[in-house]
């Protein structure tokens, strides 16, 4: 081969639970808009210096597909998000084709409603399904990131689909995130699948709003002895996430990893609620409040308000390309096991890890120096998924 030419990067999967939602809709679209020059890496922290030379895979490797229950074309769903102001208005037009590509790799998900298929079946399908997206597409290996909308938390034995979902990742040998509060592989009778499994995951619940600001907030006022009273909190939003979180049990499972960022980095629970109102009206837009009562010098009582206005696809789906890419480098390394290092990511991180997000930038810097090692120490063949994962992981 001429010396002028060069080979391209090895592709790399990224496997997308809710392939057609908002969130997964802006990922792949603006992974296609940056490949093709159009916009800014803005949001995406695997693009700043802090990961230089560190062996990520570049986002013109990424190849997209995924599972979902909806039927809407992603090119479809990109016009609306345009439309709602979300993607830039001439956008879906001009990488019609890189979408169409990614719907044609969209398989049909499941439980649906009166499904007659056992938990075995179910996860058997999901399987085939990224075993045959790595296969015919000729991909190095695969990340199956989970952006569904957030269901309940489990009330039996039985596995929800976050977790039949989680299960066939790891028997298609595939590293995993889980994007959402969803139980994916914190079952409990997952957990020795997850540790035999010889795969990297992370997770769980994106850090994209309220709780980022919080994961700040609370350590300020810890390092300065100022005792905080009461910290209340209200979340205004709409689209398929604000549906989803209008069931009290979705919204509990969401607001406990908003507690635990308080709990953590103040010492203890303040007193305080944080509410979720579904508004359909807001659509991909959200609203979120804090009301903090704190006591300074010699008791006197005081307050600080925040409010925060965000597109929520805007801002995880970054993060979602972000935790594709490290994930699919950490499993090229060889790394195994909870990313406790990509803690700076989530509200509810896997494993032992700070909650106040300078401790946990600081150990995703950790992370960074840690693959640079491990490319400076290359020699280590490509792996792929693994050809006997699928025959030692059943389901729990």
């Amino acid at each position: 081969m001429p010396a002028s030419m060069s080979v391209p990067p090895p592709s790399v999967g990224v496997w997308l639970i809710g392939a057609r939602g908002s969130v997964a809709t802006t990922a792949v679209a603006g992974c296609a808009a940056m490949t093709a020059g159009l916009h800014t890496p803005t949001g995406l922290i695997t693009e700043t210096p802090l990961f230089a030379d560190t062996g990520l895979p570049p986002l013109a490797s990424l190849v997209f597909g995924g599972h979902d229950t909806t039927d809407c074309p992603l090119p479809k769903r990109a016009e609306a998000l345009a439309a709602a102001g979300v993607l830039p208005y001439d956008l879906p037009t001009t990488i019609t084709s890189e979408l169409a590509a990614a719907d044609r790799e969209i398989r049909t998900g499941g439980p649906f409603p009166g499904d007659t298929r056992s938990a075995d079946e179910l996860i058997s399908s999901f399987t085939a399904d990224i075993e045959d997206f790595v296969r015919r597409r000729g991909l190095t290996r695969a990340v199956v990131v989970n952006v569904a909308s957030t269901e309940p938390a489990p009330t039996g034995a039985a596995l929800p689909p976050s977790a039949l979902y989680a299960t066939a990742a790891l028997r298609a040998g595939c590293p995993y995130v889980n994007f959402t509060p969803s139980t994916g592989l914190h079952h409990a009778t997952l957990a020795t699948l997850a540790a035999s499994s010889g795969l990297p995951y992370a997770g769980r619940d994106g850090k994209t709003g309220q709780t980022l600001l919080r994961s700040v907030l609370g350590p300020m006022f810890a390092q300065r002895a100022l005792t905080v009273r009461a910290w209340s909190g209200t979340n205004l939003l709409g689209g398929g996430d604000g549906a989803a979180l209008a069931d009290p049990a979705a919204a509990a499972a969401k607001n406990a990893g908003k507690a635990r960022v308080l709990t953590d980095t103040l010492g203890r629970a303040p007193e305080g609620e944080t509410h979720i109102d579904d508004v359909p009206a807001l659509g991909d837009w959200k609203t979120a409040w804090d009301h903090i009562a704190f006591d300074g010098f010699l008791g006197t009582r005081m307050v600080l308000q925040t409010t925060w206005q965000g597109c929520d696809s805007a801002l995880a789906a970054p993060l979602v390309l972000d935790l594709a890419r490290l994930l699919a480098r950490a499993h090229e390394a060889g790394l195994t096991g909870p990313l406790r290092e990509l803690a700076f990511y989530f509200k509810d991180p896997v494993g032992e890890a700070p909650s106040a997000l300078g401790e946990q930038y600081t150990a995703l810097a950790g992370f960074a120096e840690r693959l640079r090692g491990h490319r400076a120490g290359a020699g280590q063949p490509e792996r792929g998924p693994s050809p006997t994962a699928s025959s030692e992981a059943g389901p729990a």
